[in-house]
């Protein structure tokens, strides 16, 4: 087993024992204990962490810095879909669209700057559309947003 493989397994294990499906690392320590570069840490998160494997990863740089790593519940994402693709269909309401920005932020999916950036784009002013175009279009918006969050939409 390389190297890679062990930095990987380590930070599963650590997820394993969090309740919570995240865990908050510091590189420079993960790098030290593994005897190894923080350029090697980084790689390890950046492959074997991504969204398309069901993670989220945040990091702050800086002397302080962290990288925070979250494992996503497929079973939330699975439920999300129908709803994302009804959303698409019929238009939503700047409340349907605020109360699912919430619900994706307490299913932690989304951080709390992501909801506040997603909220202030549903507002009614600033769409400035009449209905149904104004609810249509913030349908649109919110499917494209949380599809660019969940990685939906690459290809």
């Amino acid at each position: 087993m390389n190297l890679v493989d062990v930095i990987e397994m380590h930070i599963k294990t650590l997820l394993e024992e969090s309740n919570s499906n995240k865990v908050l690392l510091r590189r420079n320590e993960l790098a030290q204990y593994f005897g190894c570069a923080p350029s090697q840490i980084n790689y390890v998160i950046q492959t074997r962490f991504s969204m398309e494997r069901g993670y989220v990863t945040e990091s702050q740089r800086g002397g302080g810095g962290y990288i925070r790593v979250i494992r996503l519940d497929l079973a939330k994402i699975e439920k999300l879909l129908p709803t994302l693709a009804s959303l698409d269909q019929g238009g939503a309401s700047q409340r349907q669209a605020l109360d699912f920005i919430h619900w994706l932020l307490e299913q932690q999916l989304i951080s709390q700057r992501e909801a506040g950036i997603m909220s202030s784009i549903m507002d009614r002013t600033v769409l400035g559309l009449e209905l149904p175009f104004r609810d249509g279009l913030r349908a649109r918006m919110l499917v494209a947003m949380v599809e660019a969050i969940l990685g939906c939409g690459e290809e």
